[in-house]
């Protein structure tokens, strides 16, 4: 991690920008904020920090006009304020760029920045005017884009610049960056915090929401830390470390960075030379998602996946899963040839996946807690045998204590819940199937350090009572943590498969992605 930067003088008289006090905002059964306050000065990169279900989604709601709050005052440049919709928050200065991007794919770069706002000419819209407008935003913050492309053409880094840009055109005081770079490599990340210190540099306060600690010590002037849904504090960042950081965060259970190393799993892979794996995979491939590939697990075995986005590591953990189909190779399990023509025939065979999408593949918004969590066990069941209420009740109950998941309310709507959260009832679902092979695509990502150790811990109890694990992670200390062989896939081609020795480091798994070699 590089050195904490020296914390910068924001901009400014000592009036905030904006100030929330005493925010308090309950829904049914869940008291989210109590008297949260939180000051953003122009000039300044300013973090907002806490485990899943602080507040932290909800703090940002109530700024930005999604939620007013029950108690408590919002003010901006001194006028107190209160948005019944994010427009109104909008036409105030502040504007928020969401961890997926909002935009329109199949617009122009230019349509995008200006969509809603395009100068006019006769009723029509002013193309030429448009594209100057467009371009001249782009040159301001020095950035270097065709603004005639269309936006799908762009990789998803450069449409959260884009996204920027479209909040600043609006004349942003504030702008809010929700887990900008969960989806980016370093690179993309460091454009990306490029684009940001030239908008801190203007006089933009920025509130910026991560899960990456290494990101914040990088970047940001302050922090605000939120636990259980109260203000811990308010720090400079060179007052705090790592791991005083963590503290903050977790309070006196402290599951931090050692605890993660409690679970690291390197060097201590079983030897399975005369063993029949679990799943055998020769030659399985799918025309124009990812090159044919060869791939073993064993049970009680961790294989890990890395490769930067879009390298193959979704696609293909896809077809053992039969979400997609695969076109060549051959799929055993247990020795057997087997065809996974569905996931419900994956299912049979005990292998279950959670899907990186958690929202839109994995989880059901207005179906409860308990219904996510005993969808997997009934759909294999059968609708012709349901499960009464009282096996339900009993089944959530179990689960919810088991995962720590909170609130522990088992008919609370599942999309109310914090994003690790979440993450525990996909898992408590295909748990409860006890698969032989669970496939976790990015299990942590966008998830807080404490939800992270638990899911860590988790999986390497599973390896130890004998469950194969397919465990994918953009983050490579994650991967090598808890894996004992690791492939590495790089332009949808499983490129190597490296036991997970002393030898194995990441800067040695960055030279396959980069390189396609192992050496």
């Amino acid at each position: 991690m590089a050195a904490p930067p020296t914390p910068r003088t924001p901009t400014r008289t000592d009036r905030p920008v904006l100030e929330a006090r005493g925010i308090r905002r309950a829904f049914p059964g869940v008291l989210a904020l109590d008297g949260v306050d939180l000051r953003l000065f122009p000039g300044e990169v300013h973090a907002l920090m806490g485990e899943n279900g602080a507040g932290k989604s909800t703090l940002i709601k109530v700024l930005t006009g999604v939620h007013p709050p029950d108690a408590g005052t919002v003010t901006v440049d001194g006028a107190d304020r209160r948005f019944s919709e994010p427009l109104e928050a909008q036409h105030a200065g502040i504007s928020t760029v969401y961890q997926e991007v909002n935009l329109c794919p199949n617009l122009s770069v230019a349509e995008n920045i200006l969509i809603g706002r395009e100068p006019r000419r006769l009723g029509l819209v002013h193309w030429s005017a448009l594209h100057r407008r467009a371009e001249r935003l782009i040159t301001e913050l020095e950035l270097d884009l065709d603004v005639r492309a269309p936006l799908s053409a762009h990789s998803i880094a450069v449409q959260q610049l884009v996204a920027i840009v479209r909040a600043v055109d609006v004349r942003a005081k504030v702008l809010v960056l929700d887990e900008p770079t969960s989806s980016l490599d370093r690179d993309e990340v460091a454009q990306l915090f490029t684009l940001v210190r030239r908008l801190r540099d203007r006089g933009v306060a920025i509130l910026f929401v991560t899960h990456f600690l290494d990101q914040v010590f990088d970047l940001c002037d302050r922090v605000t830390v939120l636990r259980n849904g109260r203000l811990e504090g308010e720090y400079r960042i060179d007052e705090l470390t790592p791991v005083t950081l963590v503290h903050r965060m977790v309070g006196g259970e402290l599951r931090s960075l050692d605890a993660l190393a409690e679970t690291s799993q390197s060097g201590t892979a079983t030897d399975h030379p005369a063993d029949v794996p679990f799943l055998s995979a020769r030659g399985l491939g799918r025309t124009g998602s990812v090159e044919p590939y060869d791939l073993d697990i064993h049970r009680g075995e961790v294989i890990g996946l890395a490769g930067l986005l879009g390298s193959g590591r979704t696609e293909a953990v896809r077809l053992l899963f039969g979400a997609d189909h695969a076109d060549e190779g051959e799929l055993r399990i247990d020795g057997e040839h087997t065809v996974l023509r569905s996931p419900r025939t994956a299912i049979a065979h005990k292998i279950a996946f959670c899907s990186e999408n958690r929202k839109a593949e994995g989880l059901i918004g207005e179906l409860t807690v308990r219904e996510n969590i005993v969808l997997a066990l009934q759909a294999a069941r059968g609708w012709t045998r349901p499960l009464s209420r009282a096996r339900q009740d009993e089944i959530a109950a179990r689960w919810i204590e088991v995962l720590d998941i909170r609130p522990a309310a088992p008919e609370a709507q599942v999309r109310n819940l914090s994003g690790g959260n979440q993450q525990k009832v996909l898992l408590a679902r295909w748990l409860l199937t006890d698969p032989d092979l669970l496939i976790l695509d990015e299990p942590t990502r966008g998830i807080d350090i404490g939800a992270k150790t638990e899911i860590q811990r988790l999986v390497t109890r599973l390896a130890a009572e004998g469950t194969a694990v397919l465990y994918i992670s953009a983050e490579l200390d994650e991967v090598l943590r808890l894996s004992h062989r690791v492939g590495v896939l790089r332009d949808r081609r499983l490129v190597a498969t490296l036991p997970n020795d002393t030898t194995l480091t990441p800067d040695r798994i960055l030279g396959a992605i980069a390189t396609g070699a192992t050496s």
